[in-house]
């Protein structure tokens, strides 16, 4: 279990994170929909999160949006790292009615996102574009390497917690453990 905190000017957080959960959550960020989506996280990824994030919300939702992201995968990065005995690569679509996302990831602890959601606008008062940011601060401050993309979808609610939720999956079975693959890698360290 790991505890981060995060005091700027714009945002203070606070995270309780287990990898290793059963998906129970607090989760507050002042943002409805936003909690929504870290409810689902946490719900399919197995992962135990507390969470509570107080931002200038009378600005926008970007710097507590962002500044969440950064605190969990800041959370994920010293739950995971050093890696060992797991599977490293996880890969889940999820469908929603309409909707189906893919996301595949590894745990190189080597940051990167490949981003495809065709999702802009606004779903009800939260700004569709920020999900993109949310994931960029997460797999960045936590070493993975994300491809999260939309196969088809035109609900953006449907669209964007597919994408929670297929990360979600993917990153609960890159974690599994497996005691035979030691350092997965090649060059025996991550």
């Amino acid at each position: 279990m790991t505890t981060i905190e995060r005091n700027t000017k714009e945002t203070r957080i606070r995270a309780t994170l287990e990898v290793y959960g059963t998906g129970k959550n607090a989760i507050s960020t002042q943002i409805g929909f936003f909690d929504h989506m870290l409810e689902a996280l946490s719900k399919h990824g197995l992962l135990d999160l507390e969470l509570e994030c107080k931002g200038d919300i009378h600005i926008d939702f970007h710097h507590s949006v962002e500044d969440t992201g950064i605190v969990i995968g800041q959370a994920l990065k010293k739950e995971i790292f050093p890696i060992a005995n797991v599977e490293r690569y996880g890969e889940a679509t999820v469908v929603m009615d309409e909707a189906a996302v893919n996301t595949a990831l590894d745990l190189s602890n080597r940051p990167f996102v490949y981003f495809e959601l065709p999702v802009t606008d606004k779903i009800g008062d939260f700004d569709a574009e920020l999900v993109e940011e949310f994931f960029r601060a997460l797999c960045f401050n936590a070493g993975i390497t994300a491809h999260i993309v939309c196969l088809r979808g035109k609900n953006r609610h449907h669209i964007v917690e597919a994408a929670f939720k297929s990360f979600a999956v993917a990153l609960r079975r890159a974690v599994a453990k497996n005691e035979r693959i030691g350092v997965p890698s090649t060059k025996g360290v991550l």
